[in-house]
């Protein structure tokens, strides 16, 4: 192998990093080039099968990080993996909710559905080497992101959930005052040519389609906030933290129109969730100060968090067993 291979890049080396991109460009030109070449509806249960291809390659990953890099990194590398997964949960109802408000047809949801979730590959990328840079020049930061995770969690307990308020959004305000928006889609495009007003002339205009890419990135912006601090609260090794929270999106396409017209079945979700941020937060405090410094056993630490996930879903499900399907999007 190639000595400039082996050089480390991040604490880890060069080409576990080539490995990881290789593996997310094949499988995006995998889904986009092949899978859904056409725009068209995609069904429940291709969703599914999607949903279970996506989840099986990211296990399959782990296994691979397990026997590469050792059984505590493996360890790790699952928990971020399943918490970030069961924090995307929520972000299927914030789509579900944009993609009605701007009245998105669902054969044009997954390929917008697809160019956003690049756009939060490079965001996520950015976001995780800040906090890896601030964790690196100071260790105390990361009790300030166990703290947040723990204030979170407890507001999550208490407090109601509210829909967002697209209409009042101040980047799709910001869009509308600087920009040209078309009233009508226009199939896939994002960004379209049309007759000027006053002069006649073609210009620029954005699409309500690129409206609600914007306001979806943003959207993940804000679930970014939570889920980076949860992963780094488990371990500071930027290949895991990064990994596990890109191979958790890959599959948000497919979970999305699995999940969408029976979000509301997993109201109970949000409650687990709320304990494993206040758990993932405080373990830091245990270890550090309770327990000398003594690492937090990774094991446990992944049983505590598939246990209160599968609970939150189980109970969520038997709880609103006899409740009807809502519909996800117009049509």
């Amino acid at each position: 192998m190639p000595e400039f291979l082996l050089a480390d890049w991040l604490g880890t080396p060069v080409w576990f990093w080539g490995v990881f991109i290789t593996l997310v460009l094949a499988l995006t030109a995998f889904d986009l080039g092949i899978l859904h070449k056409e725009d068209r509806e995609l069904g429940i249960a291709e969703s599914l099968r999607l949903s279970v291809f996506y989840i099986a390659v990211a296990m399959v990953y782990g296994v691979w990080i397990w026997f590469e890099r050792g059984a505590d990194l493996g360890m790790k590398y699952y928990t971020g993996y399943f918490i970030e997964k069961a924090l995307s949960i929520d972000n299927v109802f914030v789509i579900s909710l944009i993609f009605t408000y701007f009245a998105i047809p669902r054969k044009y949801q997954y390929r917008a559905l697809l160019w956003g979730i690049l756009a939060v590959i490079v965001l996520r990328g950015l976001m995780i080497a800040g906090g890896a840079a601030l964790v690196e020049q100071a260790y105390w930061v990361l009790y300030l992101f166990a703290g947040f995770l723990i204030v979170t969690g407890v507001k999550m307990l208490f407090t109601d959930d509210s829909d967002p308020d697209l209409a009042n959004n101040a980047a799709i305000k910001w869009i509308a005052r600087h920009m040209r928006v078309t009233p009508d889609l226009h199939g896939q495009k994002f960004i379209v040519r049309v007759p000027d007003a006053k002069t006649g002339k073609l210009a620029l205009a954005a699409t309500p389609l690129l409206l609600a890419l914007v306001v979806i990135n943003l959207a993940d912006l804000v679930f970014a906030i939570d889920s980076v601090p949860a992963i780094f609260a488990i371990t500071t090794d930027t290949f895991i933290v990064y990994t596990s929270n890109i191979m958790a999106i890959l599959g948000l396409r497919a979970l999305y129109f699995a999940l969408a017209a029976m979000i509301h079945r997993f109201h109970y979700l949000k409650y687990a969730l709320a304990v494993v941020l206040i758990f993932i937060g405080s373990k830091i405090f245990v270890s550090d100060f309770l327990l000398g410094g003594t690492k937090f056993p990774p094991l446990l630490s992944l049983g505590v968090t598939l246990g209160l996930i599968a609970a939150g879903i189980g109970y969520s499900l038997w709880k609103t067993r006899g409740d009807e399907t809502e519909p996800a999007a117009k049509a």
